[in-house]
């Protein structure tokens, strides 16, 4: 195969009529294709789908849509602008930076999979096929020809000659070695690549206020699916559309933005999220958004000791639990055997230093090991911390636990006059409880953030990632490996016991079977660990994105009963495997994962 010298996403590269990509079709006729079959799509989203309105969302209705023929809509939109891109036609390259032809190919795909997956739903829940009207045949066959055009054009990058299958074993490497040599001649020749152009900070600010909108937008759809097949629709969407703006550059152009205004985009998105009980009419979904920010502040915190310092924990749910259990214990509980009321400030400061203590304890002496051995050290901690507070009934031990009955009863926060448990009038809104707290756990997360930002940036923070990339080059360097990990240890463990205490109250009940290693339902060890390698190590915004995501997804994926979990390991794994330095990588590890990957384009740049 021939290497392509100039840019794979430039109209004309190549020759029209020449088929080069998955399917044998010509350039300018897949192209075509992609375009009318997105064109289609979208006209098919105004007309009715089925005829009845069993199926949930009204699908019957034309001239406007609904339900799951909203987010074919968005899909096809997006694919029908990538497809003008590709073109090249005047204006529209700013929405492909990176090229529109693989972003147009996951486009059409999110089209496809959502509008095969509504046709199916209808025909299988409604009881075949004639359920459809002219709409739902439109939409299939639409869908499917946008995603064939696509899939017909170009590849992006070149590939190597395939050896020889006769070749001898020396032959082979000396193929493969060649290939390498060309290709890091053409990586040094192309240069590192070049950043995106600044644009005046007004415009910047706006990009980061628009994104963090759609973010916002996004999540509230999300958590406010009324069905379990628009839930579907929407992971369906997202992820490919996700994808698709990946590819086409603009996640990382929006990532350089960002980091040349961090102060504002972090203000920014606390901002957001204060406004998203404003858009809830009851407590229904703001009870999944207080729970989704103590997931994510727990995550974050545990960010430092994996992310930052690499230190490997699977028991760090105890330190949630230690706090959560200390706090319960001084807020007037009834089953509390100190029968004492501390104000919340009072209690903050003793859950975290509870989980302080505990963290160091812990730390002390196992902290001189190193990977699967302390791996399983701290697993070993977190079963201990819950068989022993199972134990602290007054038959097995002493009565501090109240056993498996936990410590209940714990009354609602009262600040300064302000009760966490009563509604209140704000702006012509009603704030519930669970917004109530919801408020609180954002103001604790942005402590979390803060100290997470503070210690990331300062001389032990350089230490911690010293230590996590080669322990024994920190250690011949000066670095006193042993309290440096001791320190990040005790900083996550408080920082976890720091949300343990607004859990209790949350939950009015704290009982050990709360924090498990792994379970159906975060947080447990498992899942917080998941939420940090899923959203990106050592980054504030990753940890934050993959709790959210890990929390709200077993949530609405219970009707799959007994397949919840495997049709949620499954998504992770295809996840990892696409993008395994997470959601929100830093610059390192998106390098370490993807550096053969990305030789190939700056080939064709260098050859261009």
């Amino acid at each position: 195969m021939t290497t392509q010298t100039t840019a794979p996403d430039t109209p004309g590269a190549r020759n029209a009529d020449t088929p080069t990509g998955l399917l044998p079709l010509p350039e300018k006729a897949a192209r075509a294709l992609a375009l009318g079959g997105s064109a289609l799509t979208i006209v098919s989203t105004f007309l009715a789908w089925t005829w009845t309105a069993d199926f949930p969302g009204d699908l019957t209705v034309y001239g406007y849509p609904g339900g799951l023929q909203v987010l074919v809509l968005i899909g096809a939109l997006i694919a029908t602008l990538f497809a003008l891109a590709s073109y090249g036609i005047r204006g529209l390259g700013r929405l492909a930076p990176a090229g529109p032809d693989a972003a147009l190919k996951f486009a059409t795909l999110a089209t496809f999979a959502t509008s095969w997956y509504t046709i199916i739903a209808i025909s299988t829940e409604l009881g075949g096929v004639v359920n459809l009207e002219p709409g739902g045949y439109l939409v299939a066959v639409s869908s499917l020809t946008a995603l064939t055009g696509a899939l017909a054009l170009p590849f992006q990058r070149p590939q190597p000659d395939p050896a020889d299958p006769d070749d001898t074993g020396w032959e082979k490497f000396r193929h493969t070695a060649a290939y390498k040599w060309e290709t890091t001649k053409a990586v040094f020749a192309a240069g590192p690549p070049r950043p995106v152009p600044a644009l005046p900070s007004y415009a910047e600010i706006l990009i980061i206020v628009a994104v963090l909108a759609l973010g916002l937008v996004v999540f509230t759809y999300g958590i406010g699916t009324e069905y379990d097949e628009l839930f579907v629709g929407f992971l369906i969407t997202a992820g490919f559309g996700f994808a698709a703006l990946n590819k086409a550059g603009l996640i990382a152009h929006a990532s350089q933005i960002t980091s040349r205004h961090q102060n504002i985009t972090i203000c920014g998105a606390f901002a957001a999220a204060a406004l998203f009980p404003f858009t809830q009419t009851n407590d229904q979904y703001a009870t999944l958004g207080v729970y989704i920010l103590i997931f994510a502040t727990v995550a974050l915190g545990l960010n430092i000791v994996v992310g930052l310092a690499g230190l490997l924990d699977l028991g760090y749910v105890a330190f949630l639990g230690v706090g959560a259990y200390a706090a319960s214990l001084v807020s007037g509980s009834p089953s509390s055997p100190f029968h004492v009321h501390f104000p919340f400030w009072a209690a903050v400061l003793v859950g975290a230093a509870a989980s302080l203590v505990f963290g160091v304890l812990i730390g002390a002496p196992t902290l001189r090991l190193r990977g699967d051995y302390l791996a399983i050290v701290t697993l070993g901690f977190g079963e201990i911390f819950r068989i022993t507070a199972n134990n602290l009934d007054g038959t097995s031990g002493p009565d501090i636990t109240n056993g498996s009955n936990g410590v209940s009863s714990i009354p609602n926060l009262d600040v300064l006059g302000f009760d966490f448990g009563a509604q209140h009038d704000m702006g012509g809104f009603t704030i519930g409880r669970f917004a109530n707290y919801f408020f609180l756990m954002l103001v604790i997360t942005a402590i979390v953030v803060l100290v997470f930002r503070r210690s990331g940036n300062s001389r032990i923070g350089r230490a911690w990632v010293a230590i996590r990339e080669d322990e024994t080059a920190a250690l011949a360097m000066g670095i006193n490996g042993f309290r440096v990990k001791l320190i990040a240890f005790a900083v996550g463990a408080s920082l976890a016991g720091l949300a343990g205490t607004v859990q209790a109250h949350v939950t009015y009940t704290v009982t050990p079977e709360q924090y498990l290693f792994a379970g159906p339902i975060p947080p447990n060890s498992a899942f917080l660990l998941a939420a940090v390698v899923l959203g990106g190590m050592g980054t504030i915004s990753g940890p934050l994105i993959g709790a959210a995501l890990l929390f709200l997804i077993p949530n609405k994926l219970q009707f799959l009963g007994n397949y919840q979990l495997f049709a949620f390991g499954l998504a992770l794994i295809l996840l990892m495997r696409f993008r395994p330095e997470g959601l929100i990588p830093n610059r390192r590890r998106q390098l370490e994962f993807h550096e053969d990957a990305e030789a190939p384009t700056l080939l064709t740049k260098a050859g261009a």
